[in-house]
């Protein structure tokens, strides 16, 4: 069983919180109400940096991740795992 804070719409689950590590296939997130919760990385995962320059933010990659940063994923759930659909997250120096 999948514990998350978080939002639905559709079939869609939102991780909204605290990058804590970043790894080779999965990022780990602490939710705003201190859950951890493991969100896996496919090769369809696409990366936006929200820097401001636009509404939709920028396109970017995973090399842009690091623990800090705020995220919000758009994932989907697979058996007891998420599979990251969209990962937007703001630089590393706003909090």
């Amino acid at each position: 069983m999948i514990a998350v804070a978080v939002t639905a719409h559709g079939d869609k689950k939102h991780v909204m919180g605290i990058l804590q590590s970043v790894g080779a296939d999965a990022v780990t997130v602490k939710t705003g109400d201190g859950k951890i919760v493991t969100v896996r990385l496919t090769a369809a995962t696409m990366y936006v940096l929200k820097d401001g320059k636009n509404a939709e933010g920028t396109p970017a990659k995973f090399s842009d991740l690091t623990a800090g940063q705020r995220v919000i994923i758009h994932a989907t759930p697979k058996g007891n795992e998420l599979l990251a659909d969209e990962v937007k997250f703001a630089p590393a120096t706003q909090h």
